[in-house]
């Protein structure tokens, strides 16, 4: 089958709305290679969304979810719990940064992981509020859009959606928009839209996602926690992209001790290919919802909970916190090196990078230069992502237990890319 008659099939059955990279199937997967139905090999540099930190099929994780089939694939927590789901939510309670004793819930989506946020924030304060930032991304249920503080493609059409939510300024020192600037922006809110004693939550990525990577200054993060404890306010941090060594820590709330959320909302590399998602906090505010507020039919799924142990094995087996950081500053090295008129800023923390172009004549936004460099790599065998507001930035994904030699290889594609 041509690429042609795959994109018809394609077209044919599934509706439209739902956006596809590639023309070509992936038949095989392996640590930080893709294989099409062709034959061909491709090296990933998505990793399923940040989903893969430990890679595709990474050997730990197959054999933590053989053993659990050979025991049980679904009962319902709810109904029926299970020892390894208690004991995931003891490890990530001993490791979450929140201030004094946590608990810990399981979704499946990063999206539930936030409407549950939410739901918690809501009945601990028996307030309606949430403030979010533009930029942001926290998901694409009708809740979570009304979140998301970029509307094409994710609200376009969708609307209306639910009320009490808000949006201030995310500090970009690149687009002019300084920490004082979003702080006054939230100062604004409560002068103009809704009270500060109404606010149950401000919900925030400690690095923005499909934002572009942009990453919180610490002084932003520090006025929030500052703001939030004057008003009563929770604070929430999205790890859901940034969370399981991406940038070098477990999560990225670690890099401001001085200032810790009350509640942190995770998916994505837990479950290592396996769909799982968290909400931990502060145990009172994690008790809030009563009996059976919480919950789902298939929220902490036997197997993905065995996965998720297994991940948390190999990120520390394998050093990947280190390993982030060590692949973080090659890749930046190569990116500045390469004498690029049209990038603007290489940024992040750890191997969660991302860099921005910019027309070199207008210094405006130029997605035209990201989609191209996007479209050479693809062709020459290098999977890349775009994200941001305009479209302009690339973000690099890479599994961290990548390869050194296929490293190095797809280091030198990008700079060969970058130069032309």
């Amino acid at each position: 089958m041509n690429n042609s008659d795959l994109q018809q099939r394609r077209l044919d059955a599934t509706p439209r709305g739902v956006g596809v990279m590639c023309d070509f199937l992936v038949a095989k997967a392996e640590n930080a290679t893709l294989w099409d139905t062709s034959g061909r090999e491709y090296i990933d540099f998505t990793a399923g969304i940040a989903v893969l930190n430990t890679g595709h099929r990474h050997p730990k994780v197959i054999a933590a979810v053989r053993d659990q089939l050979e025991h049980f694939t679904h009962t319902a927590y709810q109904v029926l719990p299970y020892d390894n789901y208690l004991a995931l939510a003891e490890r990530l309670n001993q490791r979450v940064p929140v201030s004094g004793k946590a608990k810990t819930t399981f979704f499946t989506t990063g999206a539930e992981a936030v409407e549950n946020a939410v739901k918690i924030a809501r009945a601990a304060t028996g307030r309606p509020g949430v403030i979010t930032f533009t930029g942001a991304f926290h998901g694409r249920t009708l809740l979570t859009m009304a979140l998301t503080g970029k509307v094409t493609p994710y609200k376009t059409g969708f609307g209306p959606f639910p009320g009490s939510v808000f949006h201030a300024r995310y500090p970009n020192a690149l687009h002019g928009v300084s920490v004082a600037d979003a702080m006054q922006s939230l100062d604004d809110i409560f002068h103009c839209d809704i009270a500060p004693n109404q606010v149950a939550a401000i919900l925030f990525e400690p690095i923005q996602g499909e934002g572009g990577f942009n990453v919180a200054p610490e002084e932003f993060v520090t006025a929030l926690r500052e703001l939030c404890d004057k008003h009563g306010i929770l604070l929430i941090a999205d790890e859901i992209q940034s969370g399981f060594a991406r940038t070098g820590k477990l999560f990225a709330s670690e890099y401001y001790p001085d200032a810790k959320p009350d509640l942190i909302t995770m998916a994505k590399s837990l479950g290592g290919g396996l769909p799982l998602s968290a909400v931990s906090g502060r145990a009172e505010v994690m008790d809030a919802p009563q009996p059976g507020g919480l919950g789902g039919t298939y929220a902490g799924n036997p197997l993905a909970i065995a996965a998720a142990h297994a991940v948390l094995d190999v990120l520390e087996e394998e050093q990947l916190c280190a390993r982030a950081v060590k692949l973080g500053e090659q890749l930046t090295a190569a990116l500045q090196d390469s004498g690029c008129k049209a990038l603007a800023q290489v940024r992040g923390r750890g191997s969660m990078i991302a860099a921005e172009f910019n027309d070199p004549s207008s210094g405006k936004p130029a997605p035209d230069i990201a989609r191209r460099i996007q479209q050479q790599a693809l062709e020459a065998g290098l999977v890349l992502l775009t994200c941001g507001v305009h479209g302009n930035v690339i973000r690099f994904l890479y599994p961290l237990t990548i390869p050194d030699a296929q490293f190095s290889k797809a280091l030198q594609l990008l700079t060969t890319l970058l130069k032309g």
